[in-house]
């Protein structure tokens, strides 16, 4: 079998172009030992070839998780062919990654892609000279429109690639020359540039792989002493602007510009979108919509369908009509009825909501704008002494918190990452959104404002966490800028939308029938058994029990008893358990029935302050889980989980408290509670100073009593 690797930057269309090449054969997994997305794929002409899809990644250097999953699977797997899919539209950029490919000595083959986009943009490239240039095979094609593709599949197959290294400034190759003598024998001699490079630029990773003895280390850092020397600047930079004027001698002799003062589409789009007043007001209304199709309208009707049919009537009366004729026992239909087809019917009826969700924001980020929402926060945080890095973690945990604090290992700042991986989860996942379709559904099925605001109230929370942590010796500093490339607007594909809005349905399905389907278990099992295990009431049973003990915690915050007290602790395994849970606590019955049931318990302030602490306490297992992998640390994985928690009972309890005095019902606890939470709020995000403030301030008054 050949190995193909699929190479290319972020929104290069890399994605596109393997689902063009293989179909639908492919499988999803995650790298071992990380949550970065897997994909391989047998090519559809010739199944003897396995095509594997790399994260699209800027470069090959050992920083971000991408970039060290496509270094290690070029350097150690040794794939047949690399084909590197470059954005004809951003040439130098994309060039950047190619010539580190080259750097390696892999196979390889350039897939010029959206050459069509930048015609229309005025650039007219010279393929045969590029090729020409680079010593390489370049194809060009249109992954979108599917032109060309053929041409790559035949080169693909006959894998007849030979090209020469780059050569970079005469100096810069003279003491690359002395390194690769220095390390012969001790790497492979088709590897010696590629290692020479790498030592060069001082990557300690190399550096810690090699194993080098004292001796030659110190004849590499004399060469690269000298070379910094000669060129007045630091070793790494001096590969980059070696690598930035070959790319620009390239591009001079092969690609015409002519409008090179004619705005493109993107351009004119971006005037607007992120316009500094108009960015933000766009923002709100784009999520507003994306909430009001998933959970008011659209959405609903899928999920209304779910809960009122096929989980409210025939699943349940199929299920039971069989159980009665096998003549199975009542606690064993219970379990089957009540416990585990309620349980999990109840979180199930929220996939077509999630899917329209997932479908949505597919759109947004394949189209380019989920791009720009990060640049207009970035913006937006850096105020607030937040990195925009940041909100790339953020982004992700919209999906998944696991996966978005895997992502703050792209943060080289410490501090930033480890206050991000604390902040990460306050923004709504796809298991938090059960929980908001719910509220919203049952108590406020007229209002669409409450669905996006779960939304945005994650992203409140973020911005005055940031303004409070940065303030405390933990976490104080001021962040790093961060730098990202917008990439042109286009039209989303259909099927990477629909390939993204599958795999994440499907994830979300199988935790139901895995970690749902177990909780629901345990939940009926608490809910009908009492301690001696005898079957009794729910009155009696031990989940009332352990709920009556701590519902006296949630009370102020206006859902302190004992149903939504263990609602609440199963959140913890799975967010989506707070539903399943409320769902069995409240017994059998239709997905009416357990509207009306909510309803006639609490009060709508109280569901969303219900709603609020969910949202914002400390996330489900799997996700302290990982947190504590990226920590490291006990200690670090509790402080976070607490100061989650407490932003979560204080956000509840100002909620719930603040509505009861707006509606007279004025109570001494009810004043002091409001009074209290915003003293907190007021001295930790105003009155309170950050170190540096106060040093200039202890420094200044010494200097005042110096005069004095």
């Amino acid at each position: 079998m050949k190995s193909i690797a699929l190479v290319g930057n972020p929104n290069s269309g890399k994605t596109t172009l393997f689902n063009l090449l293989t179909g639908s054969s492919q499988t999803i997994g995650n790298w071992p030992g990380v949550t970065v997305e897997k994909k391989a794929g047998k090519l559809k002409t010739n199944n003897s070839i396995i095509i594997q899809d790399l994260p699209g990644t800027y470069s090959l250097s050992p920083y971000s998780i991408e970039e060290r999953v496509t270094r290690n699977f070029i350097i150690s797997q040794q794939p047949d062919l690399v084909v590197d899919v470059v954005d004809s539209t951003n040439l130098e950029r994309n060039l950047y990654l190619t010539l580190q490919l080259m750097e390696t000595g892999a196979p390889l083959v350039l897939a010029m892609n959206m050459m069509d986009v930048a015609e229309k943009s005025g650039k007219k490239i010279n393929i045969n000279k590029l090729s020409y240039l680079l010593s390489l095979k370049v194809v060009w094609i249109s992954a979108l429109k599917k032109k060309n593709i053929q041409k790559l599949e035949k080169e693909i197959v006959s894998n007849q690639v030979e090209y020469t290294y780059p050569e970079y400034d005469e100096r810069l190759e003279s003491a690359l020359s002395m390194i690769q003598d220095t390390i012969k024998g001790v790497v492979a001699a088709d590897s010696l540039r590629w290692y020479a490079i790498k030592l060069f630029e001082c990557d300690d990773q190399i550096s810690d792989e090699l194993q080098l003895s004292e001796k030659k280390k110190n004849e590499i850092a004399a060469v690269i002493a000298t070379a910094e020397e000669i060129f007045g600047e630091n070793s790494d930079s001096i590969i980059v602007n070696a690598r930035y004027d070959f790319i620009s001698k390239i591009i001079e002799m092969s690609v015409i510009s002519t409008d090179d003062f004619k705005a493109s589409l993107s351009d004119k789009l971006d005037i607007v979108l992120t316009n500094r007043f108009l960015a933000l007001p766009i923002f709100v209304m784009v999520m507003w919509l994306i909430y009001y199709l998933s959970i008011q309208t659209i959405g609903t009707m899928g999920s209304d369908w779910v809960n009122d049919v096929l989980f409210g009537q025939w699943i349940p009366n199929y299920t039971t009509s069989i159980l009665k004729s096998l003549q199975v026992a009542g606690w064993m239909q219970g379990l089957i009825i009540d416990g585990i087809i309620n349980g999990m019917g109840s979180i199930l009826g929220f996939v077509p909501q999630i899917m329209m969700l997932f479908l949505c924001l597919g759109i947004l980020e394949d189209c380019g704008y989920m791009a720009r929402i990060a640049f207009v926060m970035d913006r937006i945080f850096h105020k607030f002494n937040l990195s925009g890095k940041s909100f790339i973690p953020m982004l992700i945990s919209t999906g998944c918190g696991v996966p978005g604090i895997m992502a703050t290992r792209t943060i080289e700042n410490e501090k930033d990452r480890k206050m991000t991986i604390m902040l990460t989860t306050f923004m709504p996942c796809s298991a938090k959104l059960t929980v908001i379709a719910l509220i919203s559904g049952t108590f406020f099925p007229n209002e669409s404002w409450i669905a996006p605001s779960a939304y945005f109230m994650g992203m409140l929370a973020v911005i005055g966490s940031g303004i409070f942590l940065k303030k405390t010796k933990l976490f104080s500093g001021p962040p790093l800028p961060f730098v990202m490339e917008l990439p042109a607007y286009h039209f989303p594909r259909a099927a990477n939308v629909l390939n993204q809005v599958i795999n994440r349905a499907n994830g979300f399905i199988k935790k139901a029938g895995t970690i749902i389907f177990a909780s629901c278990v345990l939940i009926w099992f608490l809910s009908n058994f009492n301690f001696k295990l005898q079957a009794v009431s729910q009155s009696e049973s031990m989940l009332k029990t352990f709920g009556t003990i701590l519902s006296p915690l949630f009370a102020p915050l206006g859902f302190g008893d004992w149903r939504a007290t263990v609602a609440v602790l199963a959140g913890l395994i799975a967010k989506e358990n707070c539903v399943g849970t409320l769902r069995i606590a409240f017994g059998s019955g239709t997905a009416t029935a357990f509207t009306e049931s909510l309803r006639g318990t609490y009060s709508a302030m109280a569901g969303y302050s219900f709603l609020t602490f969910n949202l914002l306490c400390a996330p489900c297992f799997a996700a302290i889980g990982t947190m504590y992998k990226e920590y490291g640390d006990v200690k670090w994985t509790l402080k976070a989980v607490g100061y989650q928690t407490a932003v979560a009972y204080l956000a509840a309890l100002l909620i719930f408290q603040s509505y009861q005095l707006v509606n007279n019902n004025i109570s001494w606890q009810a004043v002091t509670a409001v009074l209290a939470v915003i003293a907190i709020f007021v001295y930790c995000l105003v009155i309170k100073k950050d170190k540096e403030e106060q040093i200039f301030e202890i420094q200044d008054e010494m200097k005042g009593s110096t005069i004095v």
